[in-house]
């Protein structure tokens, strides 16, 4: 990984905000071959993670087609956004997954394209996704030429602010070091607010957050640490960025960062925070800022870096395309899935995308106007190129990012140390 590969793809998905609904893991989606007549060609399935309330926007995207062709019909099948990667590879592997399903690029997470199409689920897709592959992303979405996912969007993560809660609380701007705020916390605690809302039972959410810290202490300083790791020149063990940043989050915890009973909070504690501003900013994708939003009718969103660990260190973000459209290979329904994928791929709709989701394009970033918007206090880090993509999107397996969200569970009750958390990650990646 480098700054210049700096689009990749992420799990995140498993990344986003709230989710209220249970579903069993198995006969809960149409039949890769339950659809439609002559062939299917004009019927499909598509599935997608759901972290809330409000309409996903591949929903809404889908449901603009069928406005578009009245004579395709899509079944839905939104499943919750905590059980979504398990979901989606039991399903697979039962030959009744949808005809569509959204996925991941790289290797992090179990929704991730390349397991995935390794395990032959996956279709091969045309030009159309082949073009809007970003930059020095191609081996994220396939291999020896073939891709297997069509990006979306590009996502930032960091932390979603509301920033009228935060104008009202004294705290315009986010403090320029960690020390700093740790003492914000420690005023905001005894106010009655949180800096931060965690969803401390959702392994999800704390490993971004642990992710989140890395950013300045780990990937800005050397943004080809993955690239190392691989290559066994070096471990979570030994790194004293990786460490600096697990020792942040006990640090948070200790300055009374989080918002009470965090430690066993679900996503729905995000949500309720960020919305009424009892909490000021979340560890959440960047595309949350829309849909809270519109939860919290008055109240401005933004999306925003963490501080580096001193005032005079580097800013940094994470900024990739961290969703995909695929295709099931069992799918019956090819030709339908194909001709919404090859629509889903011109500039007009790229760009709707993005904007119903409240993320960045996929084509076009270099000239994107960051003035006024959301994205305003990123867009310098974007544009001077100091951002890269989430780091689980380049491990090996999902195991890793599962060892760093649970150790970091543990690293707020207290029943692990750093050391142990990264001892693990090693262990996962294969040592």
């Amino acid at each position: 990984m480098t700054q210049h590969r700096r689009f990749s793809g992420l799990k995140v998905g498993a990344l986003a905000v709230p989710t209220v609904a249970a579903l069993v893991l198995t006969g809960c989606s149409a039949s890769a071959g339950s659809s439609s007549s002559s062939g299917g060609s004009q019927e499909f399935s598509l599935s997608f993670a759901t972290s809330n309330t409000i309409e996903s926007p591949f929903q809404v995207l889908a449901e603009n087609y069928m406005k578009s062709h009245p004579n395709v019909k899509i079944t839905f099948n939104p499943q919750p956004n905590d059980s979504y990667d398990q979901t989606l590879r039991t399903q697979l592997q039962a030959g009744n997954a949808s005809d569509v399903v959204v996925t991941s690029p790289g290797s992090g997470t179990g929704r991730s394209i390349l397991p995935l199409a390794q395990a032959s689920f996956l279709e091969p897709l045309d030009d159309a996704a082949k073009k809007l592959v970003p930059a020095g992303s191609a081996n994220l979405f396939g291999a020896e030429g073939k891709v297997y996912g069509q990006a979306a969007e590009i996502t930032v993560v960091g932390l979603v602010s509301n920033e009228t809660a935060s104008k009202a609380a004294g705290i315009a701007d986010l403090p320029s070091d960690f020390a700093s705020l740790e003492q914000q916390c420690k005023t905001l605690e005894s106010s009655g607010k949180s800096f931060f809302a965690l969803a401390g039972s959702a392994a999800p959410n704390t490993g971004l957050m642990a992710m989140s810290l890395a950013a300045s202490r780990v990937y800005a300083e050397d943004p080809t640490w993955n690239e190392k790791r691989a290559a066994k020149q070096t471990t979570f063990a030994d790194s004293a960025g990786w460490k600096s940043s697990l020792e942040a989050v006990q640090k948070l915890n200790d300055a009374g960062c989080f918002q009470k009973g965090a430690a066993g909070a679900g996503f729905d504690a995000i949500t309720k925070g960020l919305a009424t501003g009892t909490s000021l900013a979340g560890f959440i994708p960047g595309p949350s800022w829309k849909q809270l939003k519109s939860a919290a009718a008055g109240s401005d969103f933004g999306v925003k870096s963490l501080p580096a660990e001193r005032s005079s260190g580097k800013g940094f973000v994470y900024a990739s395309a961290n969703y995909a459209f695929s295709i099931n290979a069992a799918s019956k329904n090819k030709d339908a899935a194909k001709a919404f994928l090859d629509w889903a791929a011109q500039p007009e709709q790229t760009k709707a995308f993005a904007e119903i989701d409240g993320a960045l394009p996929v084509t076009g970033l270099d000239s994107y106007d960051f003035n006024g918007g959301a994205y305003k206090n990123v867009g310098e880090l974007i544009k001077g190129g100091k951002y890269g993509p989430l780091p689980n999107s380049q491990w090996p397996n999902s195991a890793v990012y599962d060892a760093l969200a649970t150790g970091v569970q543990g690293l707020i009750t207290g029943q692990k140390t750093a050391d142990q958390v990264l001892q693990a990650m090693d262990s996962a990646w294969g040592q």
